[in-house]
């Protein structure tokens, strides 16, 4: 008798034990205005900006903290095989970035989990 009360215990802790809540899934679509916000380290980490070197090539100028607040359009969606969702964005000013490029690719669920793209209000 004791073995069942034991086992009802723990079947019991483990279905209080699971998280049954379905995490929100962010959704974004062509044409939605996002910002650029501070990266968490000195470095976009899921921004896909090209390095200073081939800024400079281009004949741009490579000031990632003019980024900060600028506002950006989503050009295209695409998603990958595993699960993530890739996007390429424009500034909706319709300049270049660094004044070299036009577009540019970032992660956007961990983007915008880690702050580096943040919704527009």
């Amino acid at each position: 008798m004791i073995k069942y009360v034991i086992v009802l215990l723990f079947s019991t802790g483990l279905l209080s034990a699971q998280d049954t809540s379905i995490p929100a899934r962010l959704e974004v679509n062509v044409g939605d205005v996002l910002e650029i916000g501070k990266p968490e380290s000195a470095q976009y980490r899921y921004i896909d900006f090209p390095r200073a070197n081939f800024i400079i090539k281009k004949g741009g100028i490579a000031d990632f903290k003019r980024l900060i607040g600028e506002r950006v359009t989503v050009v295209s969606i695409k998603e990958r095989r595993d699960g993530r969702t890739k996007i390429k964005i424009k500034r909706a000013d319709g300049r270049r970035f660094f004044g070299s490029h036009a577009q540019i690719g970032a992660e956007f669920e961990h983007a915008m989990e880690s702050g580096e793209l943040l919704a527009v209000k």
